[in-house]
């Protein structure tokens, strides 16, 4: 039987699936990405994709503390328009 890869979300805090789950990436040169693919370089959190735990995850600076080192709205903009147009 194959192993199913979980992760954490950074909003609800609950384990999923990765594959039920949105990646954010901050690559080494400190840019954030959207990573689709799973595969991208970089330190890794992950979002439900539901807007209500990006805005708990806005409202406790999750991802701020998981990258350490301030997001600015417009990324939050980005990962909304994904969530919402998923």
């Amino acid at each position: 039987m194959k192993n199913i890869p979980e992760r954490t979300c950074i909003g609800c805090n609950e384990k999923k699936d990765k594959s039920n789950l949105l990646r954010i990436v901050k690559s080494s040169d400190g840019n954030i990405n959207i990573d689709n693919t799973g595969k991208l370089n970089g330190r890794g959190a992950y979002i439900c994709k539901n807007i209500d735990c990006l805005e708990k995850a806005m409202k406790s600076k999750r991802l701020e503390k998981s990258f350490k080192m301030k997001i600015d709205l417009g990324i939050y903009n980005n990962l909304r328009g994904v969530i919402v147009g998923k």
